[in-house]
Protein backbone atom coordinates (compact mmCIF):
# COMPACT_ATOMS: atom_id res chain seq x y z
CA UNK A 1 0.00 0.00 0.00
CA UNK A 2 1.11 3.60 -0.86
CA UNK A 3 2.50 5.37 2.05
CA UNK A 4 0.10 8.29 0.81
CA UNK A 5 -3.16 5.98 1.26
CA UNK A 6 -1.45 4.24 4.16
CA UNK A 7 -1.79 7.48 6.27
CA UNK A 8 -5.11 8.74 4.70
CA UNK A 9 -6.67 5.34 6.07
CA UNK A 10 -4.66 5.73 9.51
CA UNK A 11 -6.12 9.66 9.67
CA UNK A 12 -9.44 8.11 9.10
CA UNK A 13 -9.34 5.14 11.68
CA UNK A 14 -8.26 7.85 14.26
CA UNK A 15 -11.14 10.49 13.34
CA UNK A 16 -13.45 7.34 13.82
CA UNK A 17 -12.23 6.72 16.77
CA UNK A 18 -12.25 10.05 18.54
CA UNK A 19 -16.10 10.62 16.73
CA UNK A 20 -17.46 7.63 18.32
CA UNK A 21 -15.33 7.76 21.60
CA UNK A 22 -18.02 8.52 24.58
CA UNK A 23 -14.93 10.41 26.38
CA UNK A 24 -14.05 12.64 23.37
CA UNK A 25 -17.30 14.14 24.09
CA UNK A 26 -16.49 14.40 27.86
CA UNK A 27 -16.19 18.45 27.94
CA UNK A 28 -19.39 19.04 26.71
CA UNK A 29 -22.04 18.11 29.47
CA UNK A 30 -24.52 20.34 29.96
CA UNK A 31 -26.32 21.71 33.27
CA UNK A 32 -28.78 19.72 34.63
CA UNK A 33 -32.15 20.72 33.87
CA UNK A 34 -35.68 18.91 33.94
CA UNK A 35 -38.82 19.23 31.96
CA UNK A 36 -40.88 17.37 34.96
CA UNK A 37 -42.64 14.51 33.49
CA UNK A 38 -42.11 15.67 29.67
CA UNK A 39 -45.01 15.37 27.32
CA UNK A 40 -46.85 13.65 30.71
CA UNK A 41 -48.70 14.90 33.86
CA UNK A 42 -46.81 15.97 36.46
CA UNK A 43 -50.05 14.65 38.94
CA UNK A 44 -53.46 14.33 38.80
CA UNK A 45 -55.93 17.19 38.96
CA UNK A 46 -56.11 17.53 42.92
CA UNK A 47 -52.59 16.93 43.57
CA UNK A 48 -50.84 18.59 40.68
CA UNK A 49 -47.32 17.32 41.52
CA UNK A 50 -48.11 14.10 42.86
CA UNK A 51 -45.73 12.58 41.08
CA UNK A 52 -43.32 15.14 39.96
CA UNK A 53 -40.57 14.51 42.60
CA UNK A 54 -40.35 10.82 40.38
CA UNK A 55 -39.77 12.48 36.88
CA UNK A 56 -37.29 14.69 37.85
CA UNK A 57 -35.07 11.85 39.75
CA UNK A 58 -35.86 9.99 36.61
CA UNK A 59 -34.97 12.99 34.57
CA UNK A 60 -31.58 13.08 36.65
CA UNK A 61 -30.66 9.60 35.70
CA UNK A 62 -31.63 10.61 31.84
CA UNK A 63 -29.29 13.68 32.07
CA UNK A 64 -26.19 11.21 32.80
CA UNK A 65 -27.28 8.35 30.96
CA UNK A 66 -24.75 5.42 31.01
CA UNK A 67 -25.54 1.90 30.26
CA UNK A 68 -28.43 0.08 29.35
CA UNK A 69 -29.09 -1.79 32.46
CA UNK A 70 -28.84 1.83 34.68
CA UNK A 71 -31.54 2.80 31.53
CA UNK A 72 -34.02 0.08 32.65
CA UNK A 73 -33.06 0.28 36.69
CA UNK A 74 -34.09 4.28 36.14
CA UNK A 75 -37.05 3.17 34.73
CA UNK A 76 -38.22 0.85 36.83
CA UNK A 77 -37.41 2.91 39.82
CA UNK A 78 -39.42 6.01 38.21
CA UNK A 79 -42.69 3.26 37.89
CA UNK A 80 -42.12 2.15 41.66
CA UNK A 81 -42.27 5.85 42.52
CA UNK A 82 -45.17 6.23 41.14
CA UNK A 83 -46.81 3.12 42.30
CA UNK A 84 -45.72 4.53 45.88
CA UNK A 85 -47.28 7.65 45.28
CA UNK A 86 -50.74 5.22 44.84
CA UNK A 87 -51.13 5.49 41.14
CA UNK A 88 -49.70 1.67 39.82
CA UNK A 89 -51.87 2.13 36.38
CA UNK A 90 -50.39 5.58 35.82
CA UNK A 91 -46.83 4.17 36.19
CA UNK A 92 -47.31 1.74 34.15
CA UNK A 93 -48.16 4.10 31.24
CA UNK A 94 -45.29 6.15 32.49
CA UNK A 95 -42.98 3.13 32.19
CA UNK A 96 -44.16 2.33 28.17
CA UNK A 97 -43.58 5.81 27.78
CA UNK A 98 -40.33 6.49 28.32
CA UNK A 99 -39.45 2.74 27.03
CA UNK A 100 -40.50 4.15 23.55
CA UNK A 101 -39.48 7.45 23.87
CA UNK A 102 -36.62 7.93 25.96
CA UNK A 103 -34.62 6.21 23.88
CA UNK A 104 -30.60 7.26 22.78
CA UNK A 105 -31.42 6.70 19.23
CA UNK A 106 -33.08 10.06 18.71
CA UNK A 107 -32.00 13.22 18.98
CA UNK A 108 -34.93 14.23 21.23
CA UNK A 109 -34.55 16.61 24.50
CA UNK A 110 -35.39 13.72 26.76
CA UNK A 111 -33.41 11.02 25.53
CA UNK A 112 -30.66 8.54 27.38
CA UNK A 113 -27.85 10.74 28.30
CA UNK A 114 -29.12 13.86 27.02
CA UNK A 115 -27.05 15.93 29.33
CA UNK A 116 -24.06 15.37 26.24
CA UNK A 117 -24.19 15.82 22.79
CA UNK A 118 -25.97 13.62 19.87
CA UNK A 119 -25.35 10.79 19.58
CA UNK A 120 -24.78 9.72 23.08
CA UNK A 121 -25.40 6.01 23.16
CA UNK A 122 -25.48 3.73 25.93
CA UNK A 123 -22.03 3.16 28.16
CA UNK A 124 -20.38 3.24 31.23
CA UNK A 125 -19.34 6.57 32.26
CA UNK A 126 -15.84 6.78 32.84
CA UNK A 127 -14.67 8.31 35.67
CA UNK A 128 -13.58 11.67 34.08
CA UNK A 129 -17.81 11.94 33.56
CA UNK A 130 -18.69 11.28 36.42
CA UNK A 131 -16.07 13.89 37.85
CA UNK A 132 -18.08 16.22 35.43
CA UNK A 133 -20.94 15.14 37.23
CA UNK A 134 -20.05 15.46 40.56
CA UNK A 135 -18.45 19.10 39.32
CA UNK A 136 -22.06 20.33 37.71
CA UNK A 137 -24.08 19.20 40.17
CA UNK A 138 -22.41 20.40 43.25
CA UNK A 139 -23.67 23.53 43.88
CA UNK A 140 -27.26 23.28 41.67
CA UNK A 141 -29.89 22.47 44.54
CA UNK A 142 -32.06 21.88 41.57
CA UNK A 143 -30.70 18.69 41.11
CA UNK A 144 -31.68 15.33 42.98
CA UNK A 145 -29.25 14.72 46.16
CA UNK A 146 -29.82 10.85 45.99
CA UNK A 147 -28.15 9.51 42.93
CA UNK A 148 -26.40 6.04 42.72
CA UNK A 149 -22.72 5.89 43.02
CA UNK A 150 -22.37 9.48 43.51
CA UNK A 151 -22.28 11.60 46.88
CA UNK A 152 -22.07 15.45 46.89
Amino acid sequence: MPALLRSMNNTLYLSLILLLSPTALADDLKPFVSDGCSAFPDGTLAQNTLWLSCCREHDFNYWKGGTFQQRLESDRTLKSCVVNVGEPEIALLMLAGVRVGGTPFLPTQFRWGYGWPYPRFYGPLSTAELQQIQESTAHDHSAPTEEIGMTR
